[in-house]
């Protein structure tokens, strides 16, 4: 009889979880005030609040984060940083879900009314800080612009496997430039919102159109336009997650995506009608030409080709990556091979066809 084999099973242990010691101080004014939303994000949370945390600068930061009844753990995580760091990281971490309410700008509702440094960042939690300057790159810009109302940068793009993407994506601009109210009102391009910091001063009264908005960085963007002027540093200094569990991307590819694609464009549409009253018209041209664009790219999430190849819209459409645009004649033309050619894509990259 042979010699009985035996087989021991080596178990993959967790990676230890480290905590890394506060890049800034912990006494004295409060400069920054990290306003960060949280829903779901228990895969990415650490990374966020080490980025937060990894901050080099000579001034006192604190770090403000709302969760929204997340039930995936998000908020024992909170709970275990705030313990570590009481006098840094100062969680709100909700029982009922607040957006299901109608509380759609969280870190307006829950997050800025808290707020004690003069400057507020901005961050979902899905995304992270890559750069230890970040802060201090922007608020010493800001400091030395008084006439500056927000400080944007560059991001780097990472998909749900943790791939680095398109970098241009989250790169609006190929140099540091200043956009003046007019430019920042009616741009093409998007700014990642862990890339924004303003004074406090901008959101002590939250004006009708932010409120009532579905997205947070769009209406704060158009506050900002109507103090000054925005500065932008060609730096990807955060890295921003595209379509992440949690995000506000993947939630609206759920349910009714036409319905839900109309809704954000009539919401849309008011917010820029709210901003032009609330500015007297000053920027009434551009509010226009801003909500004409938004309209024309539910066009191209819908595919409706009548809308995207409205005349009208033709500005719009030149303004679209070459790319898109070749592959949007190609699925209008060849509906058929366009379908193959995706499910072949989905195929080679994992996913399901």
């Amino acid at each position: 009889m042979g010699r009985k084999r035996t087989y021991t099973t080596i178990m993959k242990q967790p990676e230890p979880v480290t905590y890394p010691e506060a890049g800034f101080p912990t006494d004295g004014p409060v400069m920054v005030s990290i306003c960060a939303v949280c829903f779901q994000h228990a895969p990415y949370l650490r990374q966020a609040l080490n980025g937060f945390l990894a901050q080099k600068c000579s001034f006192r930061v604190e770090i403000l984060v709302h969760d929204d009844a997340s039930t995936d753990g998000s908020g024992d995580i909170l709970r275990e940083y705030a313990a570590r760091y009481p006098d840094i990281v100062k969680p709100l971490i909700q029982t009922e879900n607040q957006y299901s309410k109608g509380i759609t700008n969280l870190s307006g509702a829950f997050n800025f009314p808290r707020a004690e440094g003069k400057y507020i960042a901005l961050m979902d939690c899905d995304d992270r800080w890559c750069d230890e300057e970040k802060l201090a790159l922007q608020v010493a810009y800001m400091e030395a612009h008084p006439e500056c109302s927000l400080c944007v940068h560059a991001a780097e793009v990472q998909n749900d496997n943790g791939e680095m993407t398109d970098r241009n994506l989250m790169r609006p601009y190929r140099e540091d430039r200043i956009l003046t109210p007019q430019e920042l009102v009616d741009k093409a391009g998007a700014f990642p919102f862990g890339s924004m910091l303003f004074r406090r001063e901008m959101v002590q009264v939250l004006p009708d159109y932010y409120v009532n908005c579905p997205v947070g960085d769009r209406p704060l963007e158009l506050m900002a336009a109507a103090r000054g002027y925005a500065f932008y540093m060609d730096r990807p200094m955060s890295v921003y997650r595209f379509n992440g569990a949690g995000s506000w991307t993947n939630s609206m590819k759920t349910g009714d995506y036409v319905k839900k694609q109309n809704d954000y464009a009539r919401a849309m549409r008011a917010m820029y009608e709210g901003f032009d009253r609330a500015t007297d018209g000053r920027y009434h041209r551009e509010a226009v030409s801003a909500s004409h664009r938004l309209y024309f790219l539910t066009r191209v999430n819908l595919r409706d080709f009548d809308g995207i190849f409205d005349p009208h819209y033709r500005r719009y459409y030149e303004e679209l990556p070459g790319r898109e645009r070749m592959l949007i004649r190609f699925e209008q033309r060849c509906p058929k091979a366009y379908a193959s050619l995706q499910k072949l894509s989905h195929r080679i990259r994992g996913g399901k066809a």
